[in-house]
């Protein structure tokens, strides 16, 4: 056990080395200095306190999709459709802090109330993807993107019509709400340490759901094998389900924090890439939840250092997508080198 944990740090190492030297090659092919286009990079996550701060602002939303990214995967199944659980999760809370945006009721009861609203909205809208696997035999893939392009378009609808700003629409989203219905941010930073609990309860529980439960044994044996898992006497299906409304909650708690402790309204591009992202963190880390935290927090800490590299070496920011692609290509690489490698010794 020990020795294909060793096996498997080491041949991640050599994932991350390669994954960084083709980057490399990519930026010498464009007559950029690799060097500096890292320390930038380093420099623009970690340099100081408020650029850490803006870090965890990302970190907090990436982890709760990857948490729940975890539960779909370890079921067998790729919940593409995490990315509009995210937006639905944002509508949700949105529409739920309008209802009281007039009322005396206290703003901490109402802001939980906006983030259970997400959760709710964000678990219902993967139940849909998930139906349609069960019951319509579309594959989730399919089905998940399908629903993305369904919720982009009622997020513009929302914000162009029904919910528009008085006398205009813009893009910029809705009108913003009052201050009372934001999550408490340390002061001089954008980061809500409320928002970072949340995210960090929610890895947790994921763990101990997969790893010291009944539910999560479950959940496993039907991603490992669903015929023999129903011969076990395990419901399939409803598990297939379960592991979708847990992840779609999740996302949809993300949803929530980008709207009561980011944006502080409904804006086009609200879920931000997180949930492709979450995919990425999910597969990377080989869906094992101990490494969630680490991976998420060097994946946010490239998407924001990579707002760096416009400004001091004229490169595009996009280069920390690449960098976080090839990654994760190299790492599946390189792990199914290390099975064959294994299996014969």
């Amino acid at each position: 056990m020990l020795k294909s944990r060793m096996s498997g740090f080491v041949f991640q190492l050599i994932a991350f080395v390669l994954a960084l030297g083709f980057v490399s090659l990519i930026l010498v092919a464009v007559g950029a200095s690799p060097l500096d286009a890292f320390s930038n990079m380093l420099k623009g996550s970690i340099g100081s306190t408020r650029k850490f701060a803006e870090v965890l602002v990302s970190f907090v939303p990436l982890l709760l999709v990857t948490a729940g990214l975890l539960i779909t995967f370890s079921a067998g199944l790729w919940n593409i459709g995490v990315e509009g659980q995210i937006v639905l999760g944002a509508i949700g809370t949105v529409w739920v802090l309008r209802q009281f945006v007039d009322s005396t009721i206290s703003p901490a009861i109402i802001i939980t109330l906006a983030i259970l609203g997400g959760m709710i909205t964000g678990a219902i809208w993967a139940s849909f993807a998930g139906m349609l696997k069960t019951f319509g035999g579309v594959n989730e893939i399919f089905g998940g993107l399908g629903l993305n392009f369904v919720s982009t378009a009622l997020t513009l609808y929302l914000i162009f019509g029904p919910w528009k700003r008085e006398g205009v629409a813009s893009m910029s989203g809705t009108e913003p709400f009052p201050e009372a219905f934001s999550l408490p941010q340390i002061p001089d930073l954008r980061i809500s340490p409320y928002a970072l609990v949340i995210a960090l309860v929610a890895i947790v529980i994921v763990y101990f759901i997969l790893n010291g439960t009944y539910f999560g044994l479950k959940i496993k044996a039907v991603g490992k094998n669903i015929r023999a898992a129903y011969l076990l006497g395990i419901p399939t299906w409803q598990y297939s389900l379960y592991s979708f409304l847990i992840c779609g909650a999740l996302a949809g708690v993300a949803g929530a924090l980008q709207v009561t402790a980011v944006y502080y309204r409904l804006i086009p591009s609200i879920s931000s890439g997180y949930g492709y992202l979450g995919l990425m963190v999910a597969m990377l880390i080989n869906y094992q939840a101990i490494w969630a935290i680490p991976v998420a927090l060097f994946f946010a800490a490239l998407n924001i250092g990579s707002i760096q590299l416009p400004i001091v070496l004229k490169l595009d920011s996009s280069l920390s997508g690449v960098l976080q692609g090839v990654l994760v290509l190299f790492v599946l690489l390189t792990e199914g080198v290390r099975q064959k490698f294994v299996k014969k010794v």
